[in-house]
């Protein structure tokens, strides 16, 4: 079982997105869902108990299951995830550095396959989308 596809493909059809998951230690498996309209306590239930009905038809070896919402600073995965949030102040970390930097902070202008730009104190920079290591929304508070 490929559970990456597995979760992805439930969760759609529950109508809920699959932002990240992780094995923690001791057997804990932890499952970041989001939706336009948010997430609920009552959501991270409904999947929750969707989810262990299905590891245990397809017998997957975990001893506790945690749903929860990404949070403010949700991590950005996919080029559909720098696009729903064009607009928005992110904060990246490059796998390999340029001129000398790795982390970046602006806001996302915009977003393809091959790139994505962010304005930065007013000027635009390019950042190859295969050389983001990590993204991640900067919390509005």
């Amino acid at each position: 079982m490929d559970l990456a596809t597995t979760l992805e493909t439930t969760l759609e059809g529950l109508g809920y997105e699959l932002v990240d998951w992780e094995w923690g230690g001791d057997g804990l498996l932890r499952v970041f869902i989001d939706s336009p309209q948010g997430i609920t306590v009552e959501d991270c239930a409904l999947v929750s108990n969707q989810l262990s009905r299905l590891f245990a038809v397809e017998d997957l070896d975990y001893d506790r299951l945690e749903i929860s919402s990404p949070g403010l600073d949700r991590p950005l995965k996919k080029v559909s995830d720098y696009q729903r949030f064009l607009g928005a102040e992110v904060q990246l970390k490059l796998r390999m550095a340029l001129n000398g930097q790795r982390r970046f902070a602006g806001v996302i202008k915009n977003a393809s396959e091959t790139e994505v730009v962010l304005d930065i104190g007013g000027e635009l920079k390019s950042f190859a989308f295969n050389n983001i290591d990590k993204a991640k929304l900067k919390p509005e508070i």
